[in-house]
């Protein structure tokens, strides 16, 4: 249904330009017609050479033909625009942190996360990798311990309770360690706590017995003990997409990457589920850097305009909270400031395998599946491929994510 309510966005597009509706028959004049994209990449230019008197020029151009509830290209301009102007201004740091700490309620982040486990596979299918390579990593395990780095909500954990209340013989009991940074504010472990008891009320609503410890902090400051693994469990370790927000090695020279991932070896799990944004916009050099994030956000608001209506307020939440939020860190914030820093799956390969994994190939019964998912309910533009031991999804050719397994390497 939401299909084919967007499907109206390419009509609206076609007989409206960005100055408003067009009579049909007219031709289009220089207003009507323009290449967003390159205005934007000459725009970053000239506010790379710190050209202000140009970069305000076009950037009242692109203000002109783009808006946060136009077409896709509109909204990705307008969003782009505002990371430029921050940057120009010198206050990327201050607004990022400022929609940082902006409380998204979970009600209204579920209803957001609905719309995009409709509107594209990508949150799905992970899960749904994940989640499954653990059922078959724990089929009779008394006590399993989910370590989960980046647990946020704790969207992932209501659909592998449920199929634990399922299990012949009965449910293990479930040790779930929920990991984030700390929220900015009075209460830093607010968030991470609220998902611990949601979890928790989920867990005894299935009769699974439950145990949940929240940790708040800096993932390269967690040591072992702080995770409390005990003798008789199997461990697993998920982190989905989260690795990214990570400094890397330009930064600091011994990297929080690396130091996490060895904790984790250190750890020594059943498996280590570990998904990234296959990215390459976390170059030291900005019109590098800026280009990249332009085809890889575009890929993410066509995808939307594509699948979801323009006037869906959870689209604009996505959009703005999320697409936005990361957007504006990459173009307009520098050294320890910018967290979104995406390698490819390849950079990934050899950076896990430098720590000490070997990989896990992926269950093929449970890729079938999920390949099966994506052609019988999603649109016929999203890719699902495999390389190198790595499910790779993405749109229109562009891979966005992709997910693979590990063990750490005993020898």
């Amino acid at each position: 249904m939401m299909r084919n309510e967007a499907s109206k966005n390419s009509q609206v597009t076609q007989t409206k330009g960005p100055s408003g509706p067009r009579q049909r028959g007219r031709k289009p004049t220089k207003r009507d017609v323009v290449d967003l994209r390159t205005i934007l990449i000459h725009c970053a230019q000239a506010v790379a050479v710190d050209d202000r008197r140009t970069a305000n020029e076009l950037s009242k151009q692109i203000r002109q033909h783009s808006e946060p509830n136009g077409d896709g290209t509109q909204r990705l301009a307008h969003c782009f625009a505002d990371g430029l102007e921050a940057r120009l201004a010198g206050t990327g740091s201050q607004l990022y942190h400022k929609l940082v700490a902006k409380r998204t309620t979970a009600s209204d982040m579920l209803k957001a996360y609905h719309l995009y486990l409709a509107a594209c596979p990508f949150k799905r299918l992970s899960h749904f990798l994940s989640n499954q390579t653990i059922l078959s990593m724990i089929k009779n395990a008394k006590k399993v311990h989910i370590i989960d780095f980046g647990i946020y909500f704790g969207f992932q954990w209501p659909c592998l309770i449920r199929r634990l209340s399922k299990r012949e013989g009965g449910p293990p009991v479930l040790r779930i360690t929920g990991i984030d940074v700390p929220q900015p504010g009075f209460r830093p472990t607010e968030r991470i706590e609220e998902t611990g008891q949601r979890l928790a009320e989920y867990a005894r609503k299935f009769g699974v017995p439950f145990e949940y410890q929240g940790i708040a902090s800096k993932w390269e400051t967690i040591r072992v003990e702080d995770l409390k693994v005990g003798k008789d469990e199997v461990v697993i370790v998920n982190c989905l997409y989260r690795f990214r927000n990570l400094i890397d090695e330009t930064v600091a020279v011994d990297s929080p990457r690396n130091r996490v991932l060895n904790t984790i070896r250190q750890v020594n799990p059943a498996i280590f589920i570990h998904g990234i944004v296959n990215g390459s916009y976390s170059v030291p050099f900005f019109i590098t850097r800026f280009r990249e994030a332009l085809f890889h956000f575009s890929a993410l608001f066509d995808m939307l305009e594509t699948t979801v209506p323009r006037d869906d307020a959870q689209r604009s939440l996505i959009e703005r909270d999320l697409f936005g939020r990361e957007a504006l860190n990459v173009i307009a914030c520098e050294g320890s400031d910018r967290v979104e820093r995406p390698e490819t799956y390849k950079q990934w390969q050899v950076r896990n395998l430098r720590a000490g994994f070997i990989q896990a190939p992926l269950n093929q019964d449970i890729v079938m599946k999920a390949k099966a998912k994506v052609k019988d309910i999603y649109h016929k533009d999203f890719v699902i491929d495999e390389d190198s031991g790595w499910l790779l999804q993405g749109w229109k050719g562009r891979i966005i994510y992709a997910i693979s397994t590990w063990k750490p390497n005993k020898s």
